[in-house]
């Protein structure tokens, strides 16, 4: 056991803070349910996209909580009541939310993403949702970023008690390891801070992701299921291989599909593909 398992193993056996940690969404279903982001398949931020995800014969979908230019719309009740709308009449669950222009909008530098991330949990609470995604990808890159990490650290400080009292959790994804992430999520000092973790982006990091997944076990919230331009199972990532390394740690509930798409291919044709692919491996039951 190396210093991080170390201190990981103390912090989940000693401090009360952490007791919550097994209490995600993953622990809902004895099965996995199936989903797409939606700017995947051609709806980001737009409720059409559970009409896709209907098309396709997904369980649900990632929604995004907006863009700057319609001031992260999803905060507004209006915006919220036509997607419980639309998903009670299509039967597509909203798996859970994502904040991706964090990744143009830095919340480690801009502090109109304080407000955004907050909100946010509001947002979850009122879908009915547990988990949302926030994105450290382009500008807001944190990998060899010291400053950066430590400003986001200090922000998370902020608004983890509200995500606590609230039951959601905040799950980062970004270019950083396993140990990487562990690190932030220990400085921050929440069990509901957790990894969101992406297979294509940590196989493009050069990471081992099977290890890395057993490693992580319940810090994992989430998972996107991906390759960059192919079909799942056709690409770099083994999904047998994350199955095992899922099963290891326990993991049952939500992933979402993202990317896995060839070139000049068509987007619900393929995601009924990776569909079937995964439906496969990961069965619902």
């Amino acid at each position: 056991m190396n210093r991080r398992q170390a201190i990981k193993h103390i912090g989940m056996l000693t401090a009360p803070a952490m007791v919550p940690s097994l209490l995600t969404s993953r622990t809902l279903s004895t099965g996995f349910q199936i989903g797409a982001c939606d700017w995947s398949i051609g709806g980001l931020g737009q409720v059409s996209a559970l009409e896709t995800a209907k098309a396709i014969g997904l369980d649900g979908i990632q929604v995004s909580l907006g863009t700057l230019a319609d001031d992260m719309h999803l905060r507004r009740h209006e915006v919220q009541q036509r997607y419980r709308e639309t998903a009670a009449a299509t039967g597509v669950r909203i798996g859970s939310l994502a904040i991706g222009e964090l990744n143009n909008i830095p919340y480690k530098s801009d502090p109109r993403t304080e407000t955004w991330v907050s909100d946010s949990i509001d947002v979850a609470v009122a879908l009915g949702c547990k988990v949302i995604l926030l994105a450290f990808f382009g500008d807001g890159d944190l990998k060899n970023d010291q400053p950066g990490q430590r400003e986001v650290v200090r922000r998370l400080r902020r608004v983890m008690p509200k995500a606590e009292r609230l039951g959601v959790y905040l799950g980062i994804e970004s270019w950083l390891s396993a140990e990487e992430h562990v690190d932030i999520i220990q400085a921050v000092g929440s069990a509901n801070l957790k990894v969101y973790y992406d297979v294509a982006n940590s196989h493009q990091m050069g990471y081992d992701i099977y290890r890395e997944i057993r490693w992580l076990d319940s810090y994992i919230c989430e998972i996107h299921m991906k390759e960059n331009g192919a079909l799942l199972g056709q690409g770099a990532v083994d999904f047998r291989k994350v199955r095992q390394a899922l099963d290891a740690i326990g993991y049952r509930g939500w992933m979402h599909i993202e990317g896995a798409i060839p070139k000049g291919a068509d987007t619900v044709a393929s995601y009924r593909a990776n569909r079937d692919f995964l439906r496969k491996i990961f069965p619902s039951s």
